[in-house]
C-alpha cells in the first residue's frame, strides 16, 4: 500500500476509477483517457480506444475522444485492422506510419489518415477467457510509438489486465450488462452507410467502402460524418445524398 507521499500505481489508479465511476461505461471512458495519458505522457494528444471482442461480436467500449471511437469503427466496417488483429490473435500490432501501411489495404490507411493520424499501436489485454480486448493508441506523429513507448505500453496493459477482467466480469452480471450487450449488438453508422451505398450502386462491400473513403478524402471530411450524412438523408424526408463510383451511371429511380 502506498504511503501518503507515494504515487499510486497504475493498478491502484484503475481500481480507484472503478470505485469512483457511476457505471461501467463511465469507467471505460475514464480508463481510455487515463491510458492515453499513462502511455503517451503529459502534453500529448494521443487518442485511445478499448476494443472488446466477445461472442464473435466486437465494439469499442471505451474511448478517450469521439475521434478515437470513430477510427476504431473503421476497422469494424472493414472487418480488419490493427486493433482487431491485436484482440483476435492476442499479439501486439504496430503501425509506424499509416501512409506507408498496406497490411489492411488502402481503404483502411486512407480512412485513418483522413483523421490526421499517422501512427498506431494496439496491444492485447489478458482477460483469461472472459473475452478478448485490446488497447488502441493513435498519434498524429509518424513513428510516435518507438520501442521505449511500446515497452511502457506493454507493461501498462499487463498491469491493468486483471482489473479490467474483473470489471468486465462484473458488468456482465449486473444491470450494466444490458448496455454492454446493446453496444456489442448494434451496427455502427458506417456499417449502415456501406449497406446503403451497396444498394444504391448494386456493388460489393469493398467497392462501397472505397466509394465512401474516396468521398471522405476528396471532401476532407471525416468518414463517420460522410456516413452520418448519408444515413440521415436516406432516413429523412429531405433530398437524398448519393455516392457512386466515378464513371458509373446512377440507377433509375422509381416514381
Amino acid at each position: 500500500m502506498p504511503t501518503p507521499n507515494e504515487p499510486l500505481s497504475a493498478t491502484e489508479k484503475v481500481q480507484d476509477l472503478i470505485l469512483d465511476s457511476a457505471d461501467f461505461e463511465e469507467f471505460l471512458n475514464e480508463l481510455a483517457r487515463f491510458s492515453a495519458h499513462q502511455v503517451a505522457g503529459d502534453g500529448d494528444d494521443a487518442l485511445c480506444g478499448i476494443t472488446l471482442l466477445r461472442d464473435r461480436k466486437v465494439a469499442t467500449i471505451g474511448w478517450s475522444s469521439e475521434s478515437a471511437r470513430e477510427v476504431d469503427e473503421i476497422q469494424y466496417s472493414l472487418s480488419q485492422g490493427p486493433c482487431l488483429t491485436a484482440a483476435q490473435e492476442e499479439r501486439e500490432v504496430h503501425v509506424p506510419d499509416i501512409l506507408a501501411e498496406d497490411r489492411w489495404g488502402p481503404e483502411y490507411a486512407n480512412a485513418v489518415a483522413s483523421y490526421g493520424l499517422r501512427s498506431v499501436l494496439s496491444l492485447p489485454f489478458n482477460l483469461q477467457g472472459e473475452a478478448k480486448a485490446a488497447l488502441n493508441l493513435y498519434s498524429d506523429v509518424p513513428h510516435k510509438f518507438d520501442e521505449r513507448a511500446a515497452a511502457k505500453a506493454r507493461g501498462y496493459t499487463r498491469e491493468i489486465s486483471q482489473a479490467l477482467r474483473l470489471a468486465v466480469r462484473f458488468s456482465l452480471h449486473t444491470d450494466s450488462a444490458a448496455n454492454l450487450r446493446a453496444t456489442l449488438e448494434s451496427r455502427t453508422i458506417i456499417d449502415i452507410a456501406v449497406g446503403i451505398v451497396m444498394a444504391q450502386n448494386r456493388c460489393s462491400q469493398e467497392a462501397a467502402i472505397r466509394i465512401l473513403t474516396d468521398a471522405s478524402s476528396n471532401s476532407n471530411t471525416k468518414l463517420r460524418d460522410i456516413a452520418k450524412s448519408l444515413v440521415d438523408s436516406v432516413g429523412g424526408a429531405g433530398t437524398r445524398t448519393y455516392y457512386q463510383e466515378p464513371g458509373s451511371r446512377k440507377p433509375e429511380q422509381s416514381a
